[in-house]
This record gives structure tokens, C-alpha cells and sequence, in this order.
């Protein structure tokens, strides 16, 4: 069976950000279009494999369509992104609503469950690097908590303010009903944000799902490099 991704495309000269419009925070990265979209059989499948919980489905065939574009004066090499995709300024319904709430809440689960087997997680042997938000995590505490600690980030860009909990998956459930507390939050009203980027529920959701993915892959490359792939777990079927 060929299925079809609706990608939106973020880039400029330093390269392609391309997300699964329709596989919520899927995505791939590479220095050029052609690079990102090779990945992208790779991406879905490994994620279609953590939404099911480990089904395979390789007798499918994914055929990437590029339905959006953005080019961009942020960092795309390093993940910097503010696009805001056509469809995630439409309105929800209560079943759609709660199918991605699950979907954010088991990707938190995910990250803790991954971050928890990480024998040493105060090491690591990766390099010191900056970029546009500072020094990136090294170690999976340090990734821990810059993953945990955008969670306020994302639910202010809608208005709301909440105090983060140390623990990701508590502090994400308490993220997600504090948005429910909004008035007409199904309407995905779309918000001004800062530094000018326009926001939207549809949007947090998608970024929570998005960013996780983003540092669980480092954790679990970082870890599996260190330590024997057999202790590290791996419920995002990465690799």
C-alpha cells in the first residue's frame, strides 16, 4: 500500500527541516531537501512502530508530498523552527483532541521510560556545543530537564501560566489540563507569541511530540554508544 505524507517544509541555506503534517511530530532533518526526504520512510516507520507498539509494516510504501513551505531565518540546522502548519489553525473535536492528548501523555511515558535505563546519566562523551538556545545537552539529565523544562514555554505561547514539575510526565499531564481550562480551547485559536511566532493547540500538541523525539534520539544514541544496546531502552523503536 503507498501512503501519502503531507510534508511542510521549513528552510534556507543551511538546511531542510520537513515535518509529517499528518503523522503528528514526525519529521526529518537534512542539509539538503533530497537528503530530508530519503529519511522520511525510515522516520515514519519507526514511528508507526511506537504508536502501535512495535507492529511492523514494511510492506508499505510512504510517498512524501510537499503541501506547505516556509523559508526561514532561524537555525534549521540546529532545529530552530517557528512554522506554524495550515491545518493546525483548524478546530478540534473531542475525539480528535483526546486521540493526540494520549499520544503527547505516551510520548512523555516514552522519554522517562528511556531516560529511567540510562545507567550513568550524569555521563557522557559527547562534545561541547552551542547553539541558538545555548550549550546543548550533554548528558541524559541535562536532556532530561531541557526537554521537561519547555513545557511552560508551550503553554505560555497560549496565554497560560504554570510552574513546571520535576517530573516529565506529571508535569505534561498538568500542562495538558490546564490548556483544557481554556475557554473554546477545541477552537485552536491561534495566538501571537513571542518574537512574533504564531501558536496554536494544535501546534503545542505537535511540538511536544516533536521535541521529545528530537532529544530522545540523542539520549539514545548518546547512551547505546556508551553502553550495551541490550540495557537501553528503546520504546520509540529508534534505529
Amino acid at each position: 500500500m503507498t501512503r501519502k505524507i503531507n510534508v511542510v517544509m521549513e528552510y534556507n541555506k543551511d538546511g531542510y527541516l520537513l515535518y509529517a503534517n499528518n503523522y503528528c511530530g514526525a519529521f526529518t532533518r537534512g542539509k539538503t531537501q533530497d537528503e530530508a526526504i530519503r529519511k522520511f520512510a525510515v522516520e515514519i516507520r519507526q514511528y508507526m512502530k511506537w504508536i502501535t507498539g512495535g507492529k511492523e509494516d514494511l510492506e508499505d510504501v510512504y510517498k512524501p508530498i510537499i503541501v506547505q513551505e516556509k523559508e526561514s531565518t532561524l537555525q534549521i540546522c540546529d532545529a530552530d523552527s517557528d512554522v506554524i502548519f495550515e491545518t493546525e489553525k483548524m478546530p478540534l473535536d473531542k475525539d480528535e483532541y483526546e486521540n493526540l492528548k494520549q499520544l503527547v501523555i505516551k510520548s512523555a511515558r516514552d522519554f522517562k521510560k528511556l531516560y529511567d535505563s540510562i545507567p550513568n546519566k550524569q555521563y557522557s562523551v559527547l562534545k561541547t556545543r552551542k547553539t541558538f538556545y545555548g550549550t546543548i545537552p550533554r548528558t541524559a539529565d541535562e536532556m532530561y530537564v531541557h526537554t521537561n523544562n519547555v513545557t511552560n514555554y508551550y503553554v505560555g505561547e497560549l496565554g497560560l501560566e504554570i510552574n513546571n514539575m520535576e517530573d516529565i510526565v506529571e508535569n505534561r499531564i498538568h500542562a495538558l489540563e490546564s490548556i483544557e481550562k481554556l475557554p473554546n480551547y477545541l477552537e485552536s485559536k491561534v495566538f501571537e507569541g513571542s518574537y512574533g511566532e504564531k501558536w496554536s493547540l494544535r501546534k503545542v500538541l505537535r511540538r511536544f511530540i516533536w521535541h521529545d523525539r528530537i532529544h530522545a534520539k540523542a539520549m539514545y544514541r548518546m547512551a547505546t554508544n556508551i553502553w550495551n544496546i541490550d540495557e537501553i531502552a528503546n520504546p520509540y523503536y529508534f534505529y
